[in-house]
């Protein structure tokens, strides 16, 4: 006698695992709330974070003048385009601050630079894999040049602005580089997001922390928008201003993302 698979079943089959949610119901102005925090994160004990954010600046400088002074002036825009890449692994000792005062750990520049914790190689993969994505930008932003201008020389600063800005080819070209860049700095965000945060706070590997942001990033995306565009007009205000913003406005950004990454942590 043929028995049918129901009967061979047992009376109660285990339930399977419920998805998981990484959806936080974040409001799309959350950024606020989280510049709001860095801000008090900032002043808390400001030294540390402004020697910190000077250090920035004068490397920001350093490799402005190093481009400059090899004849590199042709990548200079896309070689700072490129900070929005890297900043976020910039900003770790930012973090490391935030995380400290959170859990009422003593905090020092010290700290901040040489932190205890973290993910040691695996944070070292995510900035090596940030560094390539720079590097791959700025090529990138060279053959559009090539592609659009052929073998015509670089014009110089005080002409690139007539260039781009008054020929039908140079708007072509900047709506062309815009976009691509934008690919390229919307994959460095997600992956970079609240990954750099989370191999600090929960020691997990490259992959998986940047799996987590690039989860996190996508489901909770009106405010993780909201908050990449506050970032890029903060980062072109402390850039704009020759850098000297950049003292204030870069430690600003780095403890209000650790803040963001707190919103999201589970």
């Amino acid at each position: 006698m043929l028995h049918s698979t129901a009967d061979t079943l047992p009376d109660t089959v285990p339930a399977l695992p419920k998805a998981i949610d990484h959806n936080r119901h974040l409001p799309a102005t959350a950024g606020v709330a989280w510049l709001e925090l860095g801000w008090r994160d900032l002043w808390t004990r400001p030294m540390p974070s402004l020697v910190y954010g000077l250090g920035i600046a004068l490397l920001s400088l350093l490799v402005i003048v190093t481009m400059i002074n090899f004849g590199w002036v042709q990548i200079l825009f896309p070689a700072l385009a490129g900070f929005l890449v890297v900043g976020p692994l910039l900003a770790t000792g930012l973090y490391e601050k935030s995380r400290r005062l959170a859990s009422g750990e003593p905090v020092t520049l010290g700290t901040m630079i040489f932190p205890h914790r973290g993910g040691g190689s695996h944070l070292l993969f995510v900035g090596a894999i940030l560094m390539v994505l720079m590097l791959v930008w700025m090529r990138a932003a060279v053959l559009l040049y090539a592609l659009f201008f052929g073998w015509r020389p670089f014009p110089g600063f005080g002409s690139v602005v007539e260039m781009l800005f008054t020929t039908p080819t140079g708007l072509i070209m900047l709506a062309t580089g815009t976009a691509v860049g934008g690919l390229f700095a919307a994959f460095a965000f997600a992956i970079s997001a609240f990954s750099i945060p989370m191999m600090l706070d929960r020691r997990l590997d490259a992959f998986s922390a940047m799996g987590l942001s690039i989860s996190l990033v996508w489901n909770n995306l009106p405010a993780a928008m909201i908050w990449g565009a506050i970032v890029l007009l903060l980062t072109a205000i402390g850039l704009g201003t020759a850098l000297i913003g950049l003292i204030i406005i870069f430690p600003l950004l780095g403890h209000a993302t650790w803040h963001a990454y707190a919103a999201v942590r589970d």
